[in-house]
């Protein structure tokens, strides 16, 4: 028993380890699906894809292309331009001694051993370094542009990033390593930024002819000038003539910060993806949402759509999206009405097939009957009756046949001819002559009244061979309920925009409860019993379905005879009236 019960919980101990790591796949896949978007649909994917690439794209664009970055640049140098002005003013009229006109010149390299602070009142210099160097102090920040000032021999005199005044070699100034995400990113703008920028390099103490902006300046004109460091960052160059009694003394050169106006950009560009990250959760939102109201009903549409096709349920239903009033609502409502239609046209050949069988059953009855009865006969004359009977349901059966075929063909030929303008008044006199050629000597007589304004506007769109059968039907119909040597009367006239056709016989006329009846398949009522078997009942079905499939009425009622008396109305036959839809004038 324990080495029994070892075993199982060993194989059950393998199935869960089994089962774990591939719950986690499932899980893990999940999740995957999730992030990709792959557990939504196709269009949502779209959705949400199309969405966020427009905005990626204008941000990309807003990012590389950003116009602020040349109006920083602009404010940049006017505020420069006025420091620098403001500086050159003050050393000029306070740290230049412009009373000797031949100042006496001494090299600043032998003022290196002395200290700062001493009395240089026995000393005469164009620009005073200690009283230049205070003003820079007191006229600039540390968090300021870098100030320069030189003589009239490029040397500087002042730097505002030294702590001693007169410093001569000054070391670059110290730059944060970026990281690389930021190396990445700067290589990416500096990919898209202008390529005629001349690259930064720090200048010696006596080499200040190497900057343009101060040459410019040493010749009295107002010099600004743009670089980038290695790194790709602006900076910013201004240079100021020092003009003490109409000559040059010496100038002034105020340079951004390395990365002030690129952190300034920085800065926008972080407001600019903060912006972006709010707007594309938006955008996310939003897709899914305009999603969920597109591809969701889509899916159950189509899922309806296959279970119609499968047959899975007997009558399976469209859902119902018409409140939408959207395309989907349109959709929704197409889809229903066809599905409805393809329902009707099911039972509709569920019931003709019933009905054919049914037809088929009474005259094959009676033909089995009368053949199995013949060997029986006797006479002669019981023979030949059983003859005419077999020969009568021969007919019936071929008669049949023949009407059924055409009915069954009907639907399809109506739907695939191409329809054309129908001239109704000709056809009518087509028909009404060729039955009035063709009839024995004692058929009713057909008439055909329409005046000479509706010969021209009798036009209809449809088929002139179906339509054609329509009215030679209802003669013939009107024919066999007309008494011998009687009128059928045939009116045609333009009611509107319709096309009105009369069909109307001498008969005994309809009863009130037939006159839908009488438009069903093999319904046939005709109180002469000589012509049973003589009529299949589907000239009139076949008629409505034909008038029908042209957008068109068709429907019987009762002629009052003329000598009417009040309270009781006799029938003077029987009308059958058409209606199709006109050709516009």
């Amino acid at each position: 028993m324990t080495a029994g019960t070892d075993t199982e919980n060993t194989e059950q101990g393998s199935e869960h380890r089994q089962t774990r790591p591939r719950s986690l796949i499932v899980a893990l896949d999940r999740v995957w699906r999730t992030v990709t978007f792959g557990g939504f649909s196709s269009l949502t994917r779209r959705i949400v894809f199309l969405n966020l690439v427009a905005l990626i794209v204008l941000v990309v664009a807003i990012l590389i292309l950003n116009q602020s970055r040349s109006s920083l640049i602009d404010a940049e140098v006017k505020s420069l331009t006025a420091q620098g002005e403001l500086i050159a003013n003050s050393i000029a009229a306070s740290a230049t001694d412009g009373l000797r006109s031949n100042p006496i010149r001494v090299d600043p390299e032998a003022l290196l051993d002395l200290d700062a602070a001493a009395d240089f009142l026995g000393l005469d210099f164009p620009i005073n370094p200690v009283r230049a160097g205070t003003l820079v102090t007191y006229l600039s920040s540390s968090a300021g542009p870098r100030v320069r000032v030189y003589d009239t021999e490029g040397t500087r005199l002042v730097d505002s990033d030294s702590r001693e005044i007169r410093r001569r070699d000054l070391p670059p100034l110290g730059e944060e390593q970026p990281s690389l995400l930021e190396r990445i990113w700067n290589g990416v703008t500096a990919w898209f930024r202008r390529d005629d920028l001349p690259i930064y390099q720090e200048l010696g103490q006596n080499e200040g002819a190497g900057y343009e902006e101060v040459v410019a300046a040493l010749a009295g004109e107002h010099a600004t000038l743009t670089r980038v460091t290695q790194t790709g960052e602006l900076i910013v160059s201004v240079a100021m003539p020092i003009r003490g009694y109409q000559t040059i003394q010496g100038a002034v050169l105020l340079t951004t910060r390395a990365g002030d106006i690129d952190n300034i950009i920085r800065e926008e560009r972080n407001a600019i993806l903060r912006v972006f990250a709010v707007a594309a959760a938006v955008s996310v939102m939003l897709s899914f949402l305009l999603a969920g109201t597109i591809a969701a009903p889509l899916r159950r549409l189509a899922a309806a759509a296959e279970r119609v096709g499968k047959g899975l349920q007997s009558r399976p239903q469209i859902p119902d999206f018409s409140k939408r009033g959207d395309e989907i609502g349109d959709l929704s409502l197409a889809l229903r009405d066809m599905t409805a239609s393809l329902y009707n046209r099911i039972d509709a050949i569920e019931s003709f097939a019933a009905d054919v069988a049914h037809e088929l059953k009474n005259p094959l009855t009676s033909l089995r009957s009368a053949v199995e009865t013949l060997p029986l006969a006797k006479t002669l004359e019981s023979r030949a009756r059983l003859t005419d009977v077999i020969q009568h349901d021969v007919r019936r059966l071929d008669r049949l046949i023949s009407e059924i075929a055409d009915a069954s063909r009907l639907d399809a030929e109506l739907y695939r001819r191409d329809v054309e303008p129908v001239d109704i008044a000709k056809l009518l006199q087509t028909l009404v002559s060729l039955a009035n050629e063709t009839a024995d000597e004692d058929a009713p007589a057909i008439k055909l009244e329409i005046t000479e304004a509706d010969l021209e506007t009798c036009r209809v769109i449809g088929h002139d061979v179906r339509i054609s059968q329509v009215f030679s039907n209802l003669i013939d119909n009107a024919r066999s309920f007309s008494p011998p040597r009687g009128e059928v009367r045939i009116k045609a006239r333009r009611a509107g925009d319709e096309v009105e056709i009369l069909v109307e016989d001498e008969g005994p006329g309809i009863n009130a409860e037939q006159f839908e009846r009488i438009f069903e398949r093999f319904y046939t009522d005709r109180p002469d019993k000589d012509s049973f078997g003589q009529n299949s009942g589907l000239g009139l079905s076949i008629s409505r379905q034909i008038v029908e499939a042209h957008n068109g009425r068709i429907w019987a009622e009762n002629i009052a005879a003329p000598a009417a008396k009040a309270g009781k109305a006799e029938i003077a036959g029987a009308r059958f009236i058409v209606r199709l839809p006109a050709v516009a004038h």
